[in-house]
């Protein structure tokens, strides 16, 4: 980028690998809010709520890096360029990212081609989308009447069909897609031929912790026409198992008012 520092003769800055939570900046860890508050240059996905972009020192250089299923606004090689660069340059960079920067975060990729370039990197967990959305929607991702196993796929990546997902849904178990809205038809299609039975609860989780957060429920067979019906937009996440049904909300429910007389 034009704009980006050049290196220069000294010692380098660190590049800090932040999460930036499920979207709510009250859920930002207390490092993490500093980090972004002092920072000079901030390099941001998209999915990074305007809202915990403005903590950011009304001085700092925000660079965005966003990507989508279309368009891709800087290959993967040139953040990681961009990073080594500003940090070379002698400033430190908060590298901030939705959820946690080592789920499905590239954040692994990015410390490796720091720590090749001689760039000191720290990383400053965050509430992982996952476990943000869930909790949000009052969806335990473990019950112990109904779930012991979580596991974590992403829905959006080359070879899709080809991966093997089998026995990661089903009796016990809980599968959480990230990335999956636009292949929505091709996930459902691709666990009902792994075996996973049509009615299997679904819940899809849009804005998790926002205003304008929605959870959406239906069997798994319909998830492709909730999508479509509901106008889903990312970020949402797609929690498939028992614990994701309208049968666990409503005994949630129940507890609840039981506590609360």
């Amino acid at each position: 980028m034009e704009n980006s520092p050049r290196p220069r003769p000294g010692k380098p800055g660190t590049v800090h690998l932040v999460g930036a939570g499920p979207g709510d900046p009250d859920l930002l860890t207390v490092r993490a809010a500093r980090l972004i508050a002092q920072a000079k240059v901030v390099v941001h996905d998209g999915l990074v709520d305007p809202a915990i972009l403005a903590l950011a020192h009304p001085a700092a250089l925000l660079i965005s890096v966003a990507k989508s299923r279309a368009r891709h606004t800087m290959p993967q090689e040139e953040i990681n360029a961009l990073l080594v660069r500003t940090a070379l340059a002698g400033d430190d960079v908060v590298r901030l990212k939705g959820g946690d920067p080592f789920i499905f975060g590239r954040g692994g990729e990015e410390a490796e081609a720091c720590r090749a370039a001689g760039v000191p990197v720290a990383v400053v967990p965050g509430i992982s989308a996952a476990v943000g959305a869930a909790a949000a929607a009052q969806i335990p991702l473990t019950h112990r009447a109904s779930a012991s196993i979580v596991s974590f796929v992403a829905g959006q990546c080359k070879g899709l069909t080809e991966q093997d997902w089998a026995g990661l849904a089903g009796k016990g178990r809980t599968l959480v897609i990230y990335m999956g809205v636009a292949t929505s038809e091709a996930i459902s299609e691709k666990l009902m031929a792994d075996g996973l039975a049509p009615d299997v609860p679904v819940a899809v989780i849009e804005n998790a912790t926002r205003p304008r957060m929605r959870v959406l429920r239906s069997p798994l067979a319909g998830l492709p026409a909730l999508v479509a019906r509901e106008r889903v937009k990312s970020p949402a996440l797609i929690v498939i198992g028992e614990v994701a049904g309208e049968q666990r909300e409503q005994e949630l429910r129940r507890l609840a008012l039981e506590v609360a007389e």
